[in-house]
């Protein structure tokens, strides 16, 4: 092997190094996220988000923009409903977030990376809680798909977008096949709803939408994206231009 020839392996050896790296370090910032989350430590989850103004969350039908609104969602709704107000879980308040199936993508010559992941929560109370718990005694599962997207700012790794889909809700004793919302969807924003979003995603629902949440990636093998029609969900046998538009991420960073 020539001089030059090394010279060239060794930047495309340095190139996929520098790219597993990256992608091995997303994908630990993303499940230390869930780590966080499970046992209700809201301000540690808000500090893994970048401080850019257009970072945000999306969550159901609602997205907080920034790092106050983002703050706002976590660590104001979330802890207050959930164990009233303070960081950190509360006896008898079950939030386990088991993330699986990632897919972390470096976008090169970029400080971007994309996710995709799935998660199964187990969430609810203990017959220990006191009857004037906000919302009773309670227990369901959930499943929603992340798409979202990190920055790296300053050498460090950090949430800049997270889309959260939650597809379904069901209880522990009937399934989701008779399932029930057990968060309900936004339908004010901030300020009218002190805890709300910025902006609201009008065809967003829940369960029994089964629409295709967008791949970041295209097709491995055809490098072709996936066509709209075949990311809606319509009703059995009922034609797709009678069922809701299919889901689109317009405003990816890169």
């Amino acid at each position: 092997m020539d001089s030059e020839t090394l010279a060239s392996t060794i930047k495309s050896l340095q190139r996929t190094v520098e790219k597993l790296a990256a992608e091995s370090e997303v994908r630990k910032l993303h499940h230390k996220y869930g780590y966080y989350l499970d046992k209700c430590l809201y301000q540690e989850v808000v500090d893994l988000f970048s401080d850019r103004p257009d970072a945000y969350v999306q969550f159901l039908n609602g997205r907080f923009v920034g790092k106050d609104s983002i703050s706002r969602l976590y660590v104001k709704r979330f802890a207050q409903r959930f164990v009233g107000g303070r960081n950190g879980p509360i006896e008898g308040w079950l939030l386990d977030h088991l993330l699986a199936q990632d897919i972390v993508d470096l976008e090169p010559g970029t400080n971007i990376a994309k996710f995709r992941g799935r998660t199964l929560m187990s969430a609810g109370t203990h017959n220990n809680m006191p009857a004037e718990y906000p919302g009773g005694h309670r227990q369901w599962w959930e499943g929603g798909i992340y798409e979202n997207e990190y920055i790296k700012e300053d050498g460090v790794w950090k949430i800049f977008r997270l889309r959260y889909y939650p597809f379904w809700h069901g209880t522990f004793e009937a399934g989701w096949q008779h399932s029930n919302n057990f968060v309900p969807i936004f339908k004010e924003v901030y300020p009218e709803n002190e805890l709300g979003p910025d902006q609201l995603i009008p065809e967003e629902k829940l369960w029994p939408d089964t629409r295709v949440v967008p791949f970041h990636y295209a097709h491995p093998i055809t490098g072709k994206e996936v066509a709209d029609q075949d990311m809606t969900a319509p009703i059995w046998r009922e034609s797709t231009s009678t069922t809701a538009k299919a889901r689109r991420i317009d405003d990816w960073s890169v």
